[in-house]
């Protein structure tokens, strides 16, 4: 039996999840993703530049507003994820993304905590952990792109797209 792939474009609720084949979750994921990659340049950076104690200030705050944003957008994905039949490889994908997600999120927060009040550079610990959640979100990234453009999840079906192509 196959499940209904229909069921998984459509949203759970389109005032909070964004409407058919216009889902909220790919714009607020890039607050995260933009505040982490931007912490883990200032923590390098922090490393060969002349005041380090404002790169890590720096760092650890973008750090916070990617949690913060990270939250907003496992709210609406989640929504997504409910759409999603379940048995089926498009709903295993899903929980591995949110897993990976749900993993690097409280990887960020702890590194948040971990960092306390910057003093020069950023110490080795933080700096390879928030390497290792930017690389475990790099994966998850790559499944959550398989969810959309291979299977389609959330994205409006062809004859739909096809009004974009006509003259």
């Amino acid at each position: 039996m196959t499940a209904d792939p229909g069921r998984a474009k459509r949203p759970v609720s389109a005032a909070l999840a964004g409407p058919y084949g216009h889902p909220f979750h790919p714009i607020l994921v890039t607050v995260p993703i933009g505040a982490w990659v931007a912490s883990v340049v200032f923590d390098l950076a922090s490393h060969v530049a002349g005041d380090p104690d404002a790169l890590a200030y720096g760092a650890r705050w973008l750090i916070a507003i990617g949690v913060l944003g990270a939250l907003a957008a496992a709210t609406v994905g989640f929504l997504d994820f409910l759409a999603i039949p379940a048995g089926t490889p498009a709903f295993r994908i899903g929980l591995t993304h949110l897993s990976l997600n749900l993993a690097v999120t409280v990887a960020f927060a702890l590194d948040f905590w971990w960092r306390g009040t910057p003093d020069g550079a950023v110490p080795i610990g933080p700096l390879v952990l928030s390497i290792v959640a930017l690389a475990t979100l790099s994966v998850s990234g790559y499944l959550g792109g398989k969810l959309a453009y291979r299977y389609g999840i959330r994205v409006a079906d062809e004859s739909t797209q096809a009004e974009g192509f006509r003259r």
